[in-house]
C-alpha cells in the first residue's frame, strides 16, 4: 500500500469518526429538547420569588407593578384598579387603568403574585380576605313565624 492509499484510508476513518460524533450531537440535542419540552408540563415550584426569596427578583423595584404589590401587601385586601392607581400616585385616566390592569392581568393569568377576585379588582395570592358573614336571621322574614304545620 502506497502513501497515497494510507492517507485516503486515514481520511475515510476520520470522516467516519466525525459522522459518528455528529450523530451523537444530533441525538443529544434531540434529548435536550425533549427534556425542555417535558419541563414545560410540570407545575412551577412553590418558590414564586426566585432563589433570593425576594419580590425584587421578579418585579423591577419602583415599577408600577412593584408599587402595586407593596400597596396591596400594606393594605392586606384586594383593591379596585382606581384605588390602586391613587395609592401608587398615578392619575386614573383610561390609559393608566388599561396599562396597569393589563400588566396585572398578565400575572393573574400565570397565577403568579396577583389575583383577580372581581372585575378590575386585584389582590395578592395567599392573602385571604375576611368576608363578612350574613347575620343569623338573614333571609328569614321577622314578621312571620315559621308554621310548624306546613309540610316541606
Amino acid at each position: 500500500m502506497g502513501i497515497r492509499e494510507k492517507f485516503d484510508e486515514r481520511i475515510k476513518r476520520k470522516e467516519a469518526e466525525i459522522q459518528e460524533l455528529e450523530n451523537q450531537i444530533r441525538e443529544a440535542k434531540a434529548y435536550l429538547q425533549a427534556l425542555q419540552d417535558s419541563l414545560k408540563f410540570l407545575p412551577r415550584d412553590e418558590k414564586t420569588f426566585g432563589s433570593t426569596g425576594s419580590i425584587e427578583s421578579i418585579l423591577r423595584p419602583n415599577s408600577n407593578i412593584y408599587r402595586t404589590y407593596e400597596l396591596l401587601k400594606k393594605t392586606g385586601v384586594a383593591l379596585h384598579i382606581d384605588e390602586i392607581l391613587k395609592g401608587i400616585g398615578k392619575d386614573t385616566s383610561k390609559k393608566e387603568r388599561v396599562s396597569l390592569a393589563g400588566s396585572l392581568g398578565w400575572y393573574v393569568r400565570k397565577k403568579e403574585i396577583f389575583t383577580r377576585p372581581g372585575p378590575n379588582t386585584f389582590g395578592l395570592i395567599g392573602k385571604h380576605e375576611q368576608t363578612e358573614e350574613p347575620p343569623e336571621d338573614f333571609g328569614i322574614d321577622s314578621k312571620s313565624e315559621i308554621d310548624e304545620d306546613v309540610p316541606f
